[in-house]
């Protein structure tokens, strides 16, 4: 219960974040900072049992049972270790943020970061794929939104990062599902004990590649770095967390889960040790290139992280306890070095080497930090990154493969680690002990206040304190090793291991490192050339403008705004399919029965009058009207076949189509364009010819047969499974609720696309040349006159059109109902109320329809959540309560679904009436030019004195 409520309390936190933001403005990263605090005591309690007894904790709930996937989560040491780092830093960063940011709400930050977290904490304890792959995207999701929130600047870099990480993640699905279908399971921890699948080389390398892929994109590993320098665009609380301390990690983590699978596969092996070390190498020339002290940062992190996808790569025990502790020091100093930079950015205005240095005498407290965590990110002792680095200079030179191989490694990872001396002196030296350089505000800096250092400064002694203590990490690191490679590492942590072959190469870097900054002004010679031609942000812009031009070149073959050419091409292979299948005398099943009665022919005759007569007629408004008659005609033929819910549907739908569509035709010209004659005979045949094609493939198909067995099922188990009678209802709310769930936000976002579309591009008033000018002469141009009648039955018939729609609302279960025709017949009487008003002002309708449909998909929501009480999403819940009069109704949360059907309906419904019926979709109406304004006024309200009045208005005629 302690990993559900971990999840419970973050997702908690994450909603209760819009209500602090507003109420606390920036200070609402106090409260957050104490949760997140709190969770890392819970969490660090939990240690004796994780780390001691090495029981993992686990958590098991029904997600999606019918394919085997499950809500699972896990905590094992290298659980244990992340969820600390995620809860801990992230206690600290929230802290920060409190004083980082000024004065004011920062709407949508304490959010996403709080999301990100809850992300970041389910991916490291998810034990099943398909979990940790959701878990996985949303931390893309957040990232690429929280990069955004810095502004205009920030838009190219957010989608850049958004697009290179969310290709990893498809690399990771590919993974998950060549995993599952293999194992049979989607259980994470199950697949990695299982060894059958590691023992086909093809298929386990080919897994092995799409890991790492999704690994290199996440945690910044060449060729896809450069997102990580460039995603430096975002706030510092982002970069300290997300893109030092957490995100970055992600990657980390899925390297170190795999490798029980991966770990002695020579493809892996090679591609971590080789990537990570070239990483390591590049990020670190890069970093001691840069001026900005935050770009410096970054590509430092790129380097760091290479060092730890290297590590990774060896696959030893003793590679994965040098991994763990690596990990611990880089979220320390990386997270206060990030931290120092917003420090010095706030206080003296500036994050330009060129215009800092001898910052340590107006802000010492900063100048501490800064040396502390670079020192650890140097590898200088006692700190626990000169422990980190030690090990992993060990287990690189034994690195599997040639002979030559580990000792190529080892170099190489001494040169980096030489240019990773040279950018932390550069850092510390070039900000705080070299010389002043600044002449305004960074000349005059002064120290923050204590609640603005205090989280860096406790990141960085962190660091220290667990170099002086280091043994006390040795429980964590052999449990990670034990969990990363199923075999026992039994590591003892020292501060003084003696000389030995690791102890001679740290000396080596330290001394090329401090010969480097000696032999470059430290790093003043480097600094701001270019040492390679091209830049990743380059290349990536290069390849997405070559496919978008590509993408519209395809796309020109078959653009244009003809619905002819649309349907034409999807008609046409119909009718040649019909054809084919004519021809070839392919067998169907023979029609049963009875195939036609006298009612039937009467109404296709009807059919056909009205079919006939909308493609002949010229009046859009004639063969709006003869299509409403078409359609009568096929609610008229469902209901004399017995389908009464479909039925209902469909006299609702088109009663409404037809309100709607008027308010449409307004805006258009009263007639349709003439067409060639030539065009009309090609189209006609295309018409006839589909129109046939479909008529006898629906002949064949169905005709009057016995009902099918799917039909015989949801006949005799409807009553059974979901307590209700109307097997049209219970297949929309219970068989497959899921896919009406889905229907029901399409049809809330049309909703809001209606809105936001005449919103943002304005709605032009009719032209002047379609008004109709009319002498009132009689009751018949009134109109408040001509709308008495509507007015007074809508009276009465407005609030029994409400009790019915309440009615086939809660009869819906049994009998034909249920939320949508409810939701059609409660908007019926919207709809009359609104042809009712004398004109467009009194016509609107003012409720806020948004929040109606937002309330609709809500609800349904609510109610698939309430499934998890029987073990799924969505899944109905039933219950029979008594009745005082004897007897017993049958509740079902089904019928709670069935609200929100109707409350999203609902409001589509009065969207479509306020937005489309009003000018300007708002209740004003839009100005006229003033070229019209002149020879044509404005028409006046039904209410003013007037003799002409505007046909085409929503008052009055319509």
């Amino acid at each position: 219960m302690v990993l559900l409520l971990l999840m419970i309390v973050l997702a908690v936190t994450v909603a209760c974040t819009p209500l602090l933001d507003r109420l606390l403005g920036r200070n609402a990263g106090w409260p957050i900072s104490a949760v997140f605090l709190g969770l890392t005591l819970l969490v660090a309690l939990q240690a004796p049992q994780v780390l001691g007894a090495g029981e993992p904790l686990e958590f098991s709930r029904p997600w999606m049972p019918q394919i085997g996937v499950d809500l699972h989560l896990r905590m094992d040491g290298l659980g244990w270790l992340f969820t600390m780092l995620v809860t801990g830093i992230g206690s600290l960063i929230m802290a920060y943020s409190t004083r980082y940011f000024p004065p004011g709400r920062r709407l949508g930050f304490y959010f996403l970061m709080s999301l990100f977290a809850m992300a970041m904490t389910g991916l490291v304890l998810a034990d099943d794929v398909v979990l940790l792959f959701v878990f996985w995207e949303l931390t893309t999701i957040a990232s690429f939104y929280l990069i955004g929130l810095s502004g205009v600047s920030a838009d190219r870099p957010a989608i850049r990062t958004f697009l290179l990480t969310a290709m990893g993640g498809l690399a990771l699905l590919a993974a998950v599902v060549l995993l599952i279908v293999r194992t049979g399971t989607s259980r994470l921890s199950v697949i990695l004990a299982d060894t059958s699948w590691t023992q086909d080389t093809g298929f386990t390398s080919l897994v092995a590649v799409l890991v790492a892929t999704a690994v290199f994109t996440k945690s910044a590993q060449f060729p896809f770095h450069y997102w990580l320098p460039d995603a430096m665009a975002a706030s510092t609380p982002v970069s300290a967390y997300l893109h030092a301390a957490a995100m970055v990690k992600a990657g980390i983590y899925l390297a170190m889960r795999f490798t029980p699978a991966f770990g002695d596969l020579l493809l892996w092996n090679t591609l971590l040790i080789t990537l990570g070390l070239t990483t390591a190498v590049i990020g670190a020339v890069f970093a001691l290139q840069q001026h900005d002290l935050k770009r410096l940062a970054a590509f430092s992190t790129v380097s760091q992280l290479g060092f730890l996808v290297a590590v990774i790569g060896v696959g030893t025990p003793a590679a994965l306890v040098a991994a763990a502790v690596h990990t611990v020091a880089h979220a320390l100093f990386k997270s206060a070095l990030f931290m120092v930079v917003g420090l010095v950015d706030i206080q003296t205005g500036t994050r330009d080497l060129r215009r800092l240095g001898g910052l340590r005498k107006r802000m010492p407290v900063t100048a501490t930090v800064a040396a502390l965590s670079a020192l650890s990110m140097a590898g200088i002792p006692p700190l626990l990154g000169f422990i980190s680095k030690e090990n992993l200079f060990e287990s690189l030179i034994h690195a599997p493969g040639p002979a030559w191989f580990g000792p190529v490694a080892g170099i190489v990872a001494v040169g980096a680690a030489a240019f990773t001396f040279a950018y932390s002196f550069r850092f510390v030296y070039g900000a705080f002990w070299g010389q002043p350089r600044g002449e305004d505000e960074e000349s005059t800096a002064t120290e923050a206040r204590s609640s603005f250092w205090l989280p860096a400064i406790t990141a960085s002694l962190g660091g220290l304190l667990l170099g002086l203590t280091v043994p006390a990490l040795d429980p964590l690191v052999n449990e990670v090793a034990l969990n990363a490679t199923h075999q026992s590492a039994d590591a003892h942590l020292l501060l003084w291991h003696g000389f030995n072959a690791a102890l001679g190469m740290s000396a080596l870097a330290i001394g090329l490192g401090a010969l480097l900054s000696w032999r470059s002004r430290s790093g003043e010679a480097l600094a701001g050339r270019d040492l390679v031609p091209v830049t990743g942000v380059g290349v990536f812009e290069a390849l997405y403008d070559g496919v978008i031009r590509a993408g519209k070149r395809t796309g020109d073959l078959t653009r244009t705004d003809s619905p002819a050419f649309h349907l034409g091409a999807p008609t046409i292979v119909m009718v040649v399919l019909a054809a084919v299948v004519a021809v070839a005398g392919l067998g169907l099943p023979p029609v049963a029965g009875q195939t036609a009665l006298g009612l039937d022919w009467l109404l296709v005759g009807l059919m056909a009058v009205a079919v006939g007569s909308a493609v002949v007629t010229r009046s859009r408004m004639a063969g709006l009207a003869l299509v409403g008659v078409a359609g009568f005609t096929v609610a008229l033929w469902l209901f004399f076949l017995g389908a009464f819910d479909v039925a209902l549907t469909q006299l609702l739908v088109e009663i409404l189509t037809v309100v709607i569509a008027v308010l449409v035709l307004r805006r258009l010209p009263e007639k349709f364009h003439t067409v060639k004659r030539s065009r009309t005979v090609l189209t006609a045949a295309i018409a006839i010819g589909a129109g046939l094609s479909t008529g006898a493939a629906a002949y064949a198909l169905t005709g009057r047969r016995e009902i099918s067995a799917a039909g015989e099922y949801f006949l005799s188990n409807a009553p059974d499974d979901t307590g209700g009678t109307n097997v049209v209802n219970t297949i929309l709310v219970d068989y497959r609720a899921l896919d009406t769930f889905g229907e029901l936000v399409v049809l809330g976002v049309a909703g809001l696309i209606i809105i936001a579309v005449l919103h943002s591009s304005g709605l032009l008033p009719v032209h002047a040349s379609r008004r109709v000018t009319v002498a009132e002469s009689n009751a018949a141009y009134s109109a408040n006159d001509n709308t008495v009648l509507m007015r007074t039955v809508g009276r009465f018939l407005m609030p029994l059109l409400v009790l019915w729609s309440m009615y086939l609302l809660l009869r819906g279960h049994n009998e034909p109902g249920g939320g949508f025709i409810a939701g059609l017949v409660g908007g019926s009487g919207f709809a009359l109320l609104y042809l009712a008003a004398s004109s467009d002002t009194r016509a609107r309708i003012r409720l806020a329809y948004p929040a109606i449909i937002a309330a609709g998909v809500l609800v349904a929501a609510f109610s698939g959540f309430l499934g998890y009480a029987d073990g799924s999403f969505l899944k109905p819940l039933h219950a029979e309560i008594p009745l005082a009069w004897g007897g017993y109704f049958h509740f079902t949360t089904a019928l709670i679904f069935d609200v929100g059907v109707y409350l999203a309906v609902v409001g589509v419904l009065l969207t479509a009436l306020n937005e489309l019926g009003l000018d300007q979709g708002s209740g004003r109406r839009a100005k006229p030019r003033e070229a019209d304004a002149e020879q044509h006024p404005p028409a006046l309200s039904s209410d003013e004195d007037t003799s002409a009045l505007d046909g085409s208005t929503t008052g009055g005629n319509r």
